[in-house]
């Protein structure tokens, strides 16, 4: 995943997040820093191929299956903070 689909995938994570009500801080980062980064985290939302990467970060990792889709971020952000 590269720096312009993390910034689409951000865009329509925060975008979703105004349209659930949640106030929410996203942040985009490496496969590295996303470990660390995890540590305040509520949710991870990323791709299936980095998830299996990332391995157990103790918070909900939503993998994402098409960036470009606002009502699929929305969906899944729903359900990962919904329970």
């Amino acid at each position: 995943m590269g720096i312009g689909t993390s910034v689409l995938l951000k865009s329509n994570a925060e975008r979703a997040a105004r349209e659930l009500g949640l106030d929410a801080d996203v942040e985009v980062a490496d496969i590295g820093t996303a470990r660390g980064a995890a540590a305040t985290a509520d949710v991870v939302l990323t791709s299936g191929e980095l998830a299996a990467e990332l391995g157990d970060l103790g918070v909900p990792v939503v993998v994402i299956d098409n960036f470009v889709d606002g009502t699929e971020v929305r969906d899944k952000l729903a359900s990962a903070v919904n329970g």
